[in-house]
């Protein structure tokens, strides 16, 4: 009994204890009941210090992060399979933080900038741990990544947010996007027209996030129950049918007419018995859709940002963006977060979500909405930078702005931008080394180079201009005939016009201006001899006749100019006497005898006597072909000549040249002044390089000019820059220039152009652009209208589509009419033009004065004969 007397009494012990524990329980459940808002307020400040201790550590782990910018090359062309390896190194690098940083933090960003430095920016911006991850790309060289440094914006007066969230059929992917054309393009497009000296700006950022277990099953759970109460729903609007079609069946007339016929009572209308549908069953695959697998399901967020200092300009390209984005849509899309107003949207650009906007753009943080799930495979044209099938607009820091007058720029073209606006562009002088610009007659590439030259003219450089068919010149006169550039204009026209034109003069041979006596030499047989397609295995003679011909007279010349009598130098008509007269030569022998070295002066005594007079017919031909023609005989007769191209490099001069045609004769002439302007520009050797002043050569019709001297040209493509002399070359079609000049003229061009044409004829420069565009779209080009790739910065840029200068147009400001007869004259003078008349006689005398000088300067007779006895032999 006593046992039991205990048990009883500690379960009734027991028991009170709980009456006691329950009734203070309820005691604390009422007086917190009483007092609720000092639970609210303890729950709001643990809230709080939660909030603010995660967003301390999310700053702290968002100042661990890295930025790579990814620049593609010009045929970046990735695979599909490229492209979602990326995604999956993008996504794997988001979670290479530490482990107390929040899953905010935790994200890689894509940004896609537009801000007036490139058409469309791309960077990659994630976690410092990440970098060694994200650095190695599966787009292998044709994208290069490098170390970005971080970007500071200067504050805008005009700024526009907005997030973007998925809208539509959640769990349905977006638009599958081709890659061709890039899907890039239309973005690109939205920026095209920005204009960064207006402040504007636009730019997208895009987080990559991997989401935690728990938040997908969360979501598949909440996709699940919609599913379901969709389902239920779907079952009772059945119903709801059902009865309704029953109902209306039993009050219709036929209904009433056959109750009567029967006589039959049937059941109370509307109170028949109707089966309701079972709901269907979920399918999970069909509910979850894209969520369904585990398998690469990332969380995003999409930010966008515009900006100008003009009011409108921002709204405007957030439009353009927002349009650019709708070609990802499909079942589901990307639509802007918020609710429109009347005209207002409560977005990122409204309190409260203005704050958690600017702070998630600031600090790089990554806070999607619930909605936002995707598969990598629906973010592929997002992945990656433009490819190869994006356009590019051409941009103002792409391509300088011409400015006229300075001297660091050569105009190239009008390029109007995606907004419509012309403007004029140019390379820099100190790249364009060689040009080639290729075009049908009269589709404007020869207005191109005299719009390049005469701004070049102006800007104070020096160029020579050679235009066999002379057209160039009165086209450029006007726009030249300022005072300050007449004193440096030369014009040198061997078209005679009129009844007594003034032509000017050079000798060839003359070496009153300097030069070396063998480069002349060397020169003077190389142009002879590419003018009349002699070589060593055709005609050695030849070339050996003529060489040791010029050696005598160019030893002859420079005794002249030292003994202080230029004006009785010889002259390229003084070979035929040296070699078919005999006094004469023995003449010029036996006065130069001490400045010819031993070799030339036995082959003048033991090899020369053993020529038949047949052998020298292939020399002077073509010196009588030269006499022939006046105007010719005139302007390469004369002793000391004023031509010297060696000076106008150095003083800047712009000379322009109009050999008289593009026969035989003139071919010759034009080798001759080409074998001169090469030798001039090597010359420069004895200048160190930098003194020596920039020149330009402008050569119109090449296939005349290449008729004429092929290896010369081919030599300038190829030699002249070493010495700052840059070659612009203009032609019909390459196909007709010489091997050797073609091919070096495509190897060394800076800048290629091309306008309308043939295709077969425009086919061979499209060929080195890629075929992009094709030969079939240039050959409908509009007048004046170009393709050109340029040289900027050390990158090809193009080709592009530019407006070829007219004359009248870009320089109606600096034209000068009336003062073009003032210029004609000044620029005959400077080039010390003469009545034809005069220069005719002074040349038919020049042998009186020759021989008179030799005469005068010629050894004793006894010392030329034993000069002569010690050279048969080989002594010196």
């Amino acid at each position: 009994m006593g046992a039991n007397t205990e048990l009883v009494t500690r379960q009734a012990a027991a028991t009170a204890d709980l009456v006691s524990l329950l009734s203070r329980l309820a005691d604390a459940v009422g007086w917190l009941y009483r007092h609720w808002y000092l639970l609210a307020l303890a729950l709001a400040l643990i809230s709080v210090l939660g909030t603010v201790v995660v967003r301390h550590l999310a700053a702290r782990a968002s100042e661990q992060r890295m930025a790579l910018e990814l620049v593609p090359g010009r045929h970046f062309d990735p695979s599909l399979e490229e492209i979602f390896r990326r995604g999956v190194q993008l996504a794997r690098a988001s979670t290479s933080m530490p482990w107390w940083a929040p899953r905010r933090s935790k994200t890689v960003q894509v940004r896609l900038r537009a801000d007036g430095s490139a058409p469309l920016r791309y960077r990659i911006e994630g976690p410092a741990g990440g970098e060694r991850l994200l650095s190695i790309t599966p787009f292998g060289p044709d994208v290069t990544v490098r170390r970005a440094r971080p970007l500071v914006d200067r504050a805008r007066e005009h700024v526009v947010r907005a997030e973007f969230v998925l809208r539509g059929t959640l769990t349905a992917p977006l638009r599958d996007v081709p890659l061709q054309p890039d899907p890039l393009q239309p973005l690109v497009d939205a920026v095209a027209d920005l204009r960064a000296e207006l402040g504007d700006l636009a730019e997208i950022r895009l987080d990559i996030q991997r989401a935690p277990r728990w938040a997908l099953k969360a979501r598949r759970a909440q996709l699940m129950a919609a599913a379901r109460r969709r389902e239920q729903r779907e079952a009772q609007r059945a119903v709801r049918w059902l009865r309704q079609s029953a109902v209306g069946a039993e009050e219709s007339v036929g209904w009433q007419l056959r109750q009567l016929l029967t006589g039959r009572q049937d059941a109370e209308p509307g109170r028949r018995l109707v089966m309701p549908p079972v709901p269907r069953r979920v399918d999970p695959a069909e509910a979850l859709g894209k969520l369904a697998d585990d398998d690469h399901l990332v969380r995003v967020q999409l930010l966008v940002l515009c900006a100008s200092n003009i009011e409108g300009r921002a709204q405007a390209r957030m439009a353009q963006v927002q349009a650019a984005l709708d070609v990802f849509g499909g079942r589901s899309r990307w639509a802007m977060r918020g609710v429109r107003v009347g005209s207002w949207r409560l977005g990122a650009d409204r309190w409260p979500t203005r704050r958690s906007f600017e702070r998630r753009w600031r600090l790089g943080q990554c806070r999607p909405p619930r909605v936002n799930w995707v598969r990598l495979e629906e973010l592929t044209g997002l992945l990656k930078p433009p490819t190869v099938h994006c356009r590019l607009p051409l941009l103002a820091g792409d391509l300088p702005t011409f400015s006229f007058g300075d001297p660091g720029l050569l105009l190239q073209g009008i390029h109007r931008g995606p907004d419509g606006r012309p403007r004029l562009v140019a390379t820099h002088a100190g790249e364009t080394l060689f040009e080639v610009g290729v075009g049908k007659a009269g589709a404007g590439k020869t207005e191109r180079a005299l719009a390049q030259a005469i701004g070049w003219a102006h800007a104070g450089g020096g160029l020579v201009f050679v235009d066999p068919h002379r057209d160039s010149w009165p086209r450029a006169l006007p726009f030249l005939a300022h005072t300050p550039l007449m004193e440096r204009i030369a014009l040198v026209d061997l078209n005679g016009l009129g009844p007594n034109p003034r032509v000017s003069s050079w000798n060839p041979l003359g070496m009153h201006h300097g030069q070396r006596a063998h480069e002349v030499v060397e020169a003077l047989t190389d142009a002879f001899a590419a003018a009349l397609a002699w070589d060593d295995a055709s005609a050695p003679r030849a070339i050996t006749i003529l060489t040791a011909a010029l050696t005598v007279l160019t030893a002859v010349n420079d005794a002249a100019c030292q003994a202080g009598r230029r004006e009785d130098q010889a002259t390229v008509f003084h070979i035929r006497p040296l070699l078919t007269h005999d006094a004469f030569r023995r003449q010029a022998l036996a006065a130069v005898a001490d400045r010819l070295d031993a070799e030339t002066r036995s082959w003048w005594w033991t090899v020369f006597p053993t020529l038949s007079p047949d052998a020298f017919t292939v020399v002077l031909n073509p010196i009588a072909r030269l006499a022939a023609n006046p105007v010719i005989r005139a302007f390469l007769g004369q002793p000391d000549g004023a031509y010297n191209i060696r000076t106008a490099m150095d003083q800047r001069m712009i000379v322009w040249i109009c050999p008289g045609g593009n026969g035989p004769t003139d071919r010759l002439v034009t080798a001759l002044l080409a074998r001169d302007l090469l030798r001039a520009a090597r010359s420069r050797r004895d200048t160190p390089e930098e003194r020596r002043v920039p020149f330009r050569a402008y050569f119109d019709e090449l296939i005349t000019l290449t008729g004429a001297a092929p290896e010369t040209i081919a030599a300038m493509f190829e030699d002249l820059r070493k010495y700052r002399v840059q070659v612009h070359g203009m032609t019909q079609l390459l196909s007709r220039l010489p091997g050797p000049v073609r091919q070096s003229l495509l190897q060394n061009a800076s800048t290629l152009a091309t306008t309308a044409g043939s295709v077969t004829a425009i086919a061979p420069v499209t060929a080195e652009w890629g075929d992009e565009p094709t030969p079939g779209r240039i050959a409908v080009l509009e007048r004046y209208e170009h393709y050109i790739s340029m040289t900027i910065n050390g990158r090809r840029i193009g080709p592009v589509q530019l407006r070829g200068p007219h004359l009248d147009d870009i320089y109606a400001p600096h034209a000068r009419p009336q003062q073009a007869p003032a210029l004609e004259h000044a620029a005959r003078t400077n080039a010390h033009a003469l009545p034809l008349d005069v220069l005719t006689t002074r040349a038919t005398d020049q042998i009186n004065r020759l021989t008179a000088f030799l005469a005068a300067y010629s050894p004793t007779e006894d010392a030329a004969t034993s000069r002569a006895t010690d050279d048969r032999y080989g002594f010196e």
